[in-house]
């Protein structure tokens, strides 16, 4: 894979050499990938979303300025594919007939195994599409609170209260499912 900073390469991007995006496009696909499976629960949507996110970034790659992180750009843009596809939709979740992954495990459970993973796992996906959302970009991506606040166009302040009430919720339906 070629080096280069993700800035460095998006500005390529940015003055018409296209052909980086694909650089981008391997380095952030699995990530994307499983920002959108956490968030849909359906592995041919999540797919169809990571090409929209590319499609995205090279139609408004003059927007991208350079100034801020690739990656916090990158995932304004998948949230708001994300929120384009929920509201064609209605719900996170509109998978094909024969395709809905629900019972099945993500790489997570399985690496970690057993049944609290599983719990987890199922309480996340009673969440509201909101409270999901924050604590995938937290929890899963890894995400600063500042970098959601500028993904989610709200304050810091705002991002710490809305991750402290999804797992305060988390943590209740948790509790409800282990019963």
């Amino acid at each position: 894979m070629e080096s280069g900073s993700d800035n460095d390469v998006m500005l390529e991007v940015r003055s018409g050499d296209v052909d980086k995006l694909g650089l981008l496009f391997e380095r952030y696909k699995v990530a994307l990938f499983g920002y959108f499976y956490r968030n849909t629960r359906c592995a041919e949507i999540s797919e169809d979303l990571v090409q929209n996110v590319f499609l995205r970034i090279l139609k408004y790659k003059a927007r991208f300025s350079g100034d801020g992180k690739f990656t916090t750009w990158m995932y304004h843009i998948a949230h708001n594919v994300y929120n384009d596809h929920f509201k064609k939709n209605h719900t996170p979740s509109d998978c094909p007939p024969g395709i809905e992954m629900e019972d099945r495990r993500t790489a997570e459970s399985v690496i970690l195994g057993g049944e609290r993973a599983q719990l987890v796992e199922k309480a996340l996906y009673r969440l509201s599409k909101d409270q999901r959302e924050i604590l995938v970009l937290s929890r899963f991506e890894g995400l600063k609170y500042k970098e959601i606040s500028e993904i989610m166009g709200c304050s810091e302040g705002a991002v710490k209260v809305r991750i402290f009430r999804a797992i305060m919720r988390l943590k209740q339906i948790y509790s409800e499912l282990e019963g």
